[in-house]
């Protein structure tokens, strides 16, 4: 039993060369890396097709087996429904379901068998045909789900998660005609959250997937994972009309840190933009970068440091992240080389022999203790860099300071000195926080 097309023709065109040459616009270059989890829009491809894309073709291309998990639209559910047919019909010709794989899902996750939830729903139909394009032979298990708990999913995506053949597509849009103005704001703060792996206060109104996005957070945060950002956009880019938009966005999970993804392939673009933003400063204009890759977008915490003939010329960064690491990079730079309140502002001269070194920074992590024995005992030399902050009083050392001050208790003192506080300073309000740091050299 098939099931008929419902969207072709709306959402996507009906016409299987039609539709070829235009999922084939949407290729814009091969992704640096493959995954096996994305988040992606689930408009009409006028909309969200090109992002969608960028999306799904980060899916690793020799997966067997497509987990879709979407909201269902026009069908009340309580919990998840999954359907009992044997492919779905899609232009590119049909895709095949797992059902042995729907099976196993329906006995362990308690899903109900609802085929006519599945009739007009476009939540998984819009993803078939680029699935089908891009993973020409793999087989799909749909899921359907309305009201759920984002913690059954993340445990059916725990489950499944050993067999490296499969793949899981979290299908949603964002918020839902907001002015645009405002709509950039709420996409804004959801695109941070599911960045920084934090569904805490996640509401339903962000995303009309909501359920799919917090579970896959949540598997993403057990596992140390990391979700990177292909794109963010609205329907006024296609339309026009910015008086009522709705929001997309679309990730693909790294298996680490984002700023170790960083620094594996884009080290290169990371020096060019701190070498610009200098350059810039003694030519007195602006860097002007572009073309860089959607990551750069998310809020990251950087610390850029010079050296000349292998001594300090300048070291500027920020401790938590606050804007797009991009503007971060270019700024930190640029104070560096030229704000440095220890430094001469650098020089052309200076600036053909420099070296520079970046070091991305993790969210710092608030150390609990009541003495400063117990503090030091929660540091890892070389590792872990420090702040500590007391009112007024902060001071931070990245974990290259270790090479200078490898014993922790000089390594806390001479932190403290560099806050204006005595070495054997110490009181009950005294906050540390620790984090690490991934170095560009």
């Amino acid at each position: 039993m098939k099931k008929k097309s419902a969207s072709a023709g709306t959402f996507y065109p009906s016409d299987k060369e039609e539709l070829t040459n235009l999922i084939g616009s949407f290729e814009i270059q091969p992704p640096v890396y493959t995954s096996r989890a994305v988040i992606v829009p689930h408009a009409g491809y006028i909309y969200s097709g090109k992002l969608a894309a960028k999306g799904v073709q980060h899916l690793k291309r020799d997966a067997k087996n497509v987990f879709i998990f979407a909201p269902a639209h026009y069908e009340r559910i309580f919990g998840c429904t999954v359907c009992d047919y044997d492919a779905f019909e899609t232009p590119l010709g049909d895709i095949e379901i797992n059902k042995e794989l729907v099976q196993n899902v329906k006995e362990l996750f308690d899903c109900s068998t609802v085929n006519f939830a599945f009739e007009r729903e476009h939540s998984i139909e819009v993803q078939l045909p680029l699935i089908k394009y891009f993973l020409p032979s793999a087989r799909i298990v749909p899921v359907l789900y309305g009201c759920e708990n984002f913690k059954n999913l993340c445990g059916t995506l725990e489950h499944f998660w050993a067999d490296e053949d499969n793949v899981f597509v979290i299908s949603s849009d964002l918020s839902h005609f907001y002015p645009e103005k405002e709509a950039f704001k709420i996409d804004g703060y959801t695109a941070r959250m599911i960045e920084e792996n934090n569904f805490s206060n996640f509401e339903q109104e962000q995303a009309c997937g909501a359920v799919g996005i917090c579970g896959l957070i949540e598997f993403t945060k057990k596992k140390n994972f990391s979700l990177i950002r292909t794109g963010l956009t609205n329907s006024s880019a296609a339309t026009g009309d910015s008086s009522r938009v709705v929001g997309y966005g679309s990730w693909f999970l790294y298996e680490g840190q984002k700023n170790n993804y960083i620094k594996e392939y884009y080290s290169d673009f990371v020096k060019k933009i701190c070498k610009e933003s200098i350059l810039s400063g003694l030519q007195l204009g602006q860097p002007r970068i572009s073309n860089y890759d959607c990551v750069f977008e998310e809020y990251g915490a950087s610390f850029v440091t010079l050296e000349l003939d292998g001594i300090l010329r300048g070291c500027i960064g920020s401790i938590i992240a606050h804007k797009p690491l991009i503007k971060d990079l270019i700024h930190n730079a640029h104070a560096a080389a030229f704000s440095d309140p220890r430094f001469p502002a650098l020089t052309l001269n200076e600036y053909n022999k420099i070296t520079i070194g970046v070091s991305l920074l993790s969210k710092p992590e608030r150390i609990e203790f009541e003495t400063e024995d117990e503090l030091l005992e929660n540091l890892a030399p070389a590792v872990d860099g420090l702040i500590i902050r007391d009112g007024n009083y902060q001071s931070v050392f990245l974990p290259d300071v270790w090479e200078q001050l490898p014993d922790k208790h000089e390594f806390l003192g001479h932190l403290k000195l560099k806050a204006g506080l005595p070495k054997d300073y110490f009181s009950e309000s005294l906050e540390a926080f620790k984090f690490n740091t991934v170095k560009i050299a």
